[in-house]
């Protein structure tokens, strides 16, 4: 299994439509063969940010969803393209 977050921020003026964007991305996602949980998260703390917690059956499902029609278009074209910061943290369980 791979998990990981991405959290990105935004200017004021692009928070709507990165929000829109991560919206249907996690919708379109979640009907991956290979996605377990894909959930974007509004930041309490911070308004300004969007939290990704993805999870996925292994390297080549995340290949996959990278590959896809819809990353490409709400991932690449709509949050990062929006983007003012993106850092992504790959999770290893605590077992």
């Amino acid at each position: 299994m791979v998990t990981f977050t991405a959290r990105s921020t935004f200017a004021p003026e692009d928070r709507a439509a990165a929000t829109e964007a991560a919206r249907i991305l996690a919708e379109e996602s979640r009907k991956e063969p290979g996605c377990i949980t894909y959930i974007p998260y509004q930041v309490e703390e911070d308004p300004a940010s969007i939290l990704f917690y993805e999870q996925y059956t292994g390297p080549e499902a995340v290949e996959a969803h990278c590959a896809s029609e819809h990353y490409n278009r709400y991932a690449l074209g709509g949050v990062m393209a929006r983007a003012v910061t993106v850092r992504f943290e790959h999770l290893d369980p605590i077992v």
